[in-house]
């Protein structure tokens, strides 16, 4: 993936990876785990580590590492309150939390999201993407706009300098990568005719 490509278009399967992603960080008993844990839940295979850690990497917009950079996040769930028990699967009062012991308080989590919070994240994934999609084809209309504009001045040089009696040189340095236009005279070699262009590399 180049760096100025969107992480959404990296893989075809970029947008269904951070919508489960989302999905599963935000209703799962325990709102951190590190990257083995996650891909297990989210794919069933721990050893899919590294590509659940690249996708929670580069859509910080919904995901947050830990200090250690060993345990992920979902950044809306990070803002609940500590109260969900995951054995007894409920959320505590402030007074009830309090009131275990330091091994039971192990055991509670960030309150899970709502499927409303969920749908709205997964509509910002959905926009996100639209958005990157738009962009690229943007990006390359400019290009296609770019070369006909260039084609079109390089045409109407032609036209003027053979009217003047004149060609066109073509320069291309010695990898072929940049290119010159200038007008020449026929040289007797020639024969004293004009070509319309001719083609010259640099050493």
């Amino acid at each position: 993936m180049r760096r100025c490509d969107s992480p959404y278009l990296g893989t075809n399967n970029r947008l269904a990876d951070v919508i489960a992603t989302i999905q599963v960080m935000g209703t799962y008993k325990f709102y951190k785990l590190d990257f083995a844990g996650w891909a297990d839940r989210i794919s069933g295979d721990s050893r899919l580590a590294e590509y659940w850690k690249g996708v929670l990497s580069e859509h910080p917009e919904f995901f947050r590492l830990d200090a250690d950079r060993e345990k992920a996040s979902l950044v809306w769930r990070r803002q609940h309150q500590k109260r969900f028990h995951v054995d007894a699967e409920k959320t505590l009062s402030k007074d009830g939390f309090h009131e275990l012991s330091d091994e039971e308080k192990a055991r509670v989590s960030r309150i899970p999201l709502t499927s409303s919070e969920i749908g709205t994240l997964v509509q910002t994934a959905i926009n996100l993407h639209a958005r990157a999609l738009e962009q690229k084809t943007d990006s390359r209309w400019w290009i296609v706009g770019f070369f006909g504009i260039l084609g079109a001045l390089v045409g109407a040089l032609i036209h003027a300098w053979a009217a003047l009696g004149m060609g066109v040189a073509v320069t291309l340095d010695a990898w072929g990568s940049d290119l010159a236009f200038c007008p020449y005279r026929a040289t007797a070699a020639e024969g004293g005719h004009h070509l319309p262009f001719r083609l010259r590399r640099l050493p």
